[in-house]
This record gives structure tokens, sequence and C-alpha cells, in this order.
């Protein structure tokens, strides 16, 4: 696809996002949510093969029917309270609940998230990326607008659910992009499990896995892994790369002194004041899982040498030809950030 065509659908997507986000009725962040899932789609598409195809079929469907299942929410609401606003949005309790499960089908939480890792392996990691990150932005808007009037049971079961399937589901992957695709389910289930108790929180966490999961993507995408055993190839090639890479993966279990380690602890003693014992203490256990998945990655790249790869560099190997700035900018922010993360946090205490 031409370079101009590209931009124009990632501005349409941008737009429509930014549509959702200004509109303060159901209609608008109903288009918005269209606008972002129609342009989207050619993106996904442009590799001319069967399984993006299927892909983007997958995608528009769950998020057509997703988008319907809010509009739906939206119209009952106005019936029931005759108000068509979405601050303060939903009142009933039947609308909330419809609601929060059609947001949960379009950002893939648990138990609504079987599309996200089939849609994740059939597209380019670039593709990826933006699904994984910019395409959560416009159903989480939404939540956080309405977030004071839904069930709090509910919010914690599907971001307990999302804590425990995401580990999970990724232990038994060999496929880096599966891997992925459950790494995000994982971490939205931390960003759902705050989203009542502290608004502020949760888009603060949601803001360190779109930098985390931007990085690894990009990062990822420069050694051309598709498995978990082409990363041990890639050391000898890149070496600094890929120490980035086991880096990134690192910070994405919340291991101090790396970035996402203060938003994770954030949340725990949030929880924590909170008296959510038994919900700190699951997301604990399902962080253990994700820790163990993550290290399986990180041994891969350092503590695996393939017999076929020698400890000469090749000089028939080429220099690295892609663009590497946007993954350096990036990566150095998601592993590097923790030292401003105390004024961060001071600011976020201010506007909670």
């Amino acid at each position: 696809m031409p370079a101009a065509i590209t931009s124009l659908f990632m501005t349409t997507i941008g737009l429509g996002t930014a549509l959702v986000y200004v509109n303060y009725h159901w209609i608008g962040a109903w288009m918005g949510l269209e606008i972002n899932t129609l342009a989207i789609i050619p993106i996904m598409a442009q590799n001319h093969h069967p399984r993006a195809s299927e892909a983007a079929l997958k995608y528009f469907f769950i998020q057509g029917l997703a988008a319907a299942t809010i509009l739906f929410a939206g119209v009952s609401n106005t019936w029931l309270t005759g108000t068509s606003d979405i601050p303060p949005l939903i009142t009933h309790p039947i609308s909330a609940t419809i609601l929060i499960i059609a947001l949960a089908l379009k950002m893939g939480l648990a138990p609504t998230h079987s599309w996200v890792p089939e849609v994740f392996q059939a597209v380019d990691l670039s593709t990826g990326m933006v699904i994984a990150t910019w395409q959560k932005l416009a159903p989480f808007i939404i939540l956080i607008h309405t977030v004071y009037h839904m069930e709090p049971q509910l919010l914690i079961i599907f971001g307990l659910t999302s804590t425990l399937i995401g580990a999970w589901g990724a232990m038994n992957q060999v496929e880096i992009r599966k891997i992925l695709a459950y790494s995000s389910i994982s971490h939205l289930g931390w960003t759902i499990a705050v989203a009542l108790l502290n608004p502020n929180l949760a888009i603060f966490t949601l803001a360190m896995y779109i930098l985390t999961t931007a990085a690894t993507f990009f990062t990822i995408k420069l050694t051309d892994a598709t498995k978990i055993n082409s990363l041990a190839r890639c050391w000898s090639k890149n070496p600094s790369t890929m120490t980035a890479a086991f880096l990134l993966f690192l910070s994405a279990t919340g291991l101090p002194p790396l970035s996402t380690f203060l938003p994770k602890m954030l949340a725990l003693q949030e929880l924590v004041d909170q008296s959510e014992h038994l919900v700190v203490f699951i997301i604990i256990i399902s962080s253990l899982l994700a820790l163990f998945f993550y290290l399986r990655l990180c041994y891969a790249i350092s503590l695996v040498m393939l017999p076929d790869i020698t400890n000469k560099a090749a000089l028939w190997r080429t220099a690295l030809k892609k663009t590497t700035l946007p993954a350096a900018v990036l990566t150095t922010l998601a592993i590097a950030l923790l030292p401003v993360m105390p004024t961060i946090t001071a600011i976020v205490h201010d506007l909670a």
C-alpha cells in the first residue's frame, strides 16, 4: 500500500478517536468507533494473504458487534432515563451492564478475548501495534466517562479474568505475536481492575502499557523474529537490539527499577487501601505467571546459543536498514522512566 494511502487511513483512525473524545452524545461516540474500525480494516488486509483477510473480517465483525452493542446500551439508557448525553451517561444498571460487556468485547478483555490472539497472529507487527495500543483508546475513553455508574463487581471480574487468562494463555505459546496478544490482555486487566477506584491511575497505567507495548513491537519488528527459538539467532546479528528487547520484557513484568514497576505498585497499593485483599492476591499470582513466560523470552535471548551461530562477526551480513529512531526513543522511555516517576505520581495524586 502506498505511504500516502497508509497515512490517510492512520489519520482517519486518529480522527475517529478524537471524535469519541470530544463527543457528548451516543451517536457521535458510535460514529467515532465505527470510523476507527473501518479505517484500520484496509491496513490489516493490505498483505494479500488469506490469513490477513480472515483476520480483517474477524476484527470487522467483532468490532462492529461491540459498537452496535454500545449504541444499543446508549439507546436503552435514553429510553429508560430520558437523557442521551454521555456524561452522566449510564444511570440504569441494565444499560451499564450491557455497556461494560460491549467495551470488554471491543478492547479484548477476558472472557471475550478469543479474537485477540488470532488477529495478532495474522497481521504484521506494525498493524498489531496499532490494534494493541491506539485502538484501545476510544473504548477506554467511554469507559472512563461512565466508570462511576458501572457495577464494581463486574469491573473487578473482568480485570481478574483478564490478568489470569492473559498470563496463563501466554505460557503455552511459542509464537511471539500470540505472546504479545496475551500480554496485552493481561496488562489491560490491571487497568480495568483500578478504573473505578482511581480513574487517573487507570489512565496512567494505560499510558505506561501503551508505551511499553509500542516499544516492544518496534523492537521485535527490527529482529524479524516470529517464534521464541528465532530470538536466539538474533543476538549475534544485532546485540544492541536484543539487549533492548531483553530489558523491555523485564519491564513488562513490572520488575524494579524499570518503568512499569510503579503503575503496578500503585495499583496494588490502591487495591489494598480499598481492602480488596483477595483481588490483590489473585493479581499477584497472575503476575508470577506472567513473569514466567517473560523469563522464557529473556532466556531465549540471552542464554541460548544455537549451534549454527559462531562467535566471529560474519562479513556477509548486511547492515540494518530499518528505521530505529522510534524503537530507540520508546525503548528508552519504557525502560528508564522510573527516575521521573515521583513527579508523575505526584501529578496523578493531585489530579485524583
